[in-house]
């Protein structure tokens, strides 16, 4: 088992930056590829960015490529989320997710490939 705890989230004004953090406990979180998603109210989750387990992969939803960048620290079990220029439409609950099985070269995007899931941060962008 692998339990996901993210933070970082909050209010933040057009234009800004915020840095989501999701910090694992349990099972070795560097061998899981990791996963953000984001789900506004009334819609459905999708997609935002993966990072491989040993980092050499990423992939970014359209939404958010050129803005967001994703990394890791597996010395600290920790995947950062960093988010520039963000607009009104981030406003969202975003959720980091773990999978298992992956090769270092996977970067996961769909969200049922996904074995854990944590409980998700707030991030409202005021316009």
């Amino acid at each position: 088992q692998v339990q996901l705890v993210e933070s970082g989230g909050g209010l933040v004004q057009t234009g800004g930056s915020l840095r989501l953090s999701c910090t694992a406990s349990g099972q070795t979180f560097s061998s899981h590829a990791v996963g953000w998603f984001r789900q506004a109210p009334g819609k459905e989750r999708l997609f935002v960015a993966a990072i491989s387990w040993s980092g050499d992969s990423t992939h970014y939803g359209g939404p958010v490529k050129g803005r967001f960048t994703i990394s890791r620290d597996n010395v600290k079990n920790t995947v950062y989320l960093q988010m520039n220029s963000l607009q009104p439409e981030d406003t969202a609950v975003y959720y980091c997710a773990a999978a298992k099985g992956y090769s270092g070269y996977d970067s996961v995007e769909a969200e049922d490939d996904y074995d854990y899931w944590g409980q998700g941060t707030q991030v409202t962008v005021s316009s």
